[in-house]
């Protein structure tokens, strides 16, 4: 069995998660609470394999859920955490997952009516796995497409064939026969590519992978 306490301050929305995983013969519901402070003392009272928070809990209903999952980490490394929430701002699952996203999960509230998705995660989260909401992995990846044509978008077009000739898999000596420069030229190029992307403290090599990464996520086709 599962033990499972519930963080929520929305009557509703609590009584409905108790609805849900009291159908599954996995999971047993030991405690609730409405805030963190009421929350931590079930977790005093109870032994808890899984931790299932609202994201934004009194007393700021900022990202208190986030919050106390941290303390709760940090004082049982074992105890999976799932994170619901009703908003799509992927900011709030990166600050989640900023040490890690073994054993947590983070779920929009409107997954709740589809009951085996938050049965699911919780026995994935248990196993010391990880889910995000599809919409979530959406934000998130439109978020970093938009970041790097932010950064491409400032390299000259003699940059951006270069970068381009690059992603090709081409080397300094193929792109200088392409472009009619000599090879210096290229390596003048590359550097001012990898300065203006932010790569200067990585090695060459890698320099060189993460420049096309940034160039493929700008031209996905």
């Amino acid at each position: 069995m599962i033990s499972v306490a519930i963080a929520e301050d929305d009557y509703l929305v609590s009584q409905g998660i108790q609805t849900v995983l009291r159908r599954s013969d996995d999971i047993v519901v030991v405690g609730t609470a409405t805030d963190p402070d009421g929350f931590e003392a079930v977790v005093a009272d109870h032994h808890v394999d899984v931790a299932v928070l609202d994201v934004r809990m009194p007393p700021t209903h900022t990202t208190e859920g986030i919050a106390l999952a941290r303390r709760l980490r940090e004082r049982d490394p074992g105890i999976g955490v799932v994170i619901l929430s009703q908003h799509h701002d992927p900011e709030y699952a990166l600050e989640l997952l900023g040490d890690g996203s073994e054993g947590k999960a983070y779920l929009l509230k409107e997954r709740l009516g589809d009951a085996d998705e938050l049965v699911s995660a919780i026995a994935e989260v248990h196993r010391g796995g990880s889910v995000l909401d599809p919409k979530i992995v959406d934000a998130l990846l439109t978020a970093r497409r938009r970041r790097a044509n932010s950064r491409v978008a400032g390299l000259t077009p003699r940059e951006m064939e270069v970068l381009g000739l690059m992603a090709s898999g081409k080397g300094n000596s193929a792109i200088a026969d392409a472009l009619v420069i000599s090879e210096r030229a290229v390596e003048k190029h590359s550097n001012a590519i990898f300065g203006k992307l932010g790569l200067r403290e990585a090695d060459d090599l890698n320099r060189r992978v993460a420049a096309v990464l940034f160039f493929l996520q700008r031209t996905p086709d």
